[in-house]
């Protein structure tokens, strides 16, 4: 199935993260705009994440390790595995997730 990203809804799903979002079979697509500064507040799930940057810098913190994610860099988050972050500049991330979010899906 064929998606445009412009006609998808965006959706903000917490201060300063603002989504559109795909959902495959198995998979979930986020797109993610997000604002500098913006926090993502610790948490945990258990999809399997994989992060891609791209555009822009974020510090993502998983189990208490801080790394710095640049335009081009993918990180693999196991499921439940705790992580945070903030945008240190304005992002653009596609977030993958396995399986599905359900809580992304639009009400």
């Amino acid at each position: 199935m064929k998606h445009s990203l412009d006609a998808l809804a965006v959706r903000e799903m917490m201060p300063g993260f603002r989504g559109r979002f795909i959902h495959g079979e198995n998979v979930t697509l986020a797109y993610w705009n997000i604002d500098r500064g913006a926090l993502l507040p610790a948490h945990a799930h258990p999809h399997e994440q994989v992060v891609n940057v791209l555009d822009g810098v974020f510090e993502l913190v998983v189990d208490e390790i801080p790394h710095v994610l640049r335009k081009g860099d993918v990180f693999t988050i196991p499921g439940n595995a705790p992580h945070s972050g903030r945008a240190l500049t304005s992002c653009w991330i596609l977030d993958v997730f396995c399986p599905i979010r359900e809580d992304y899906r639009a009400a």
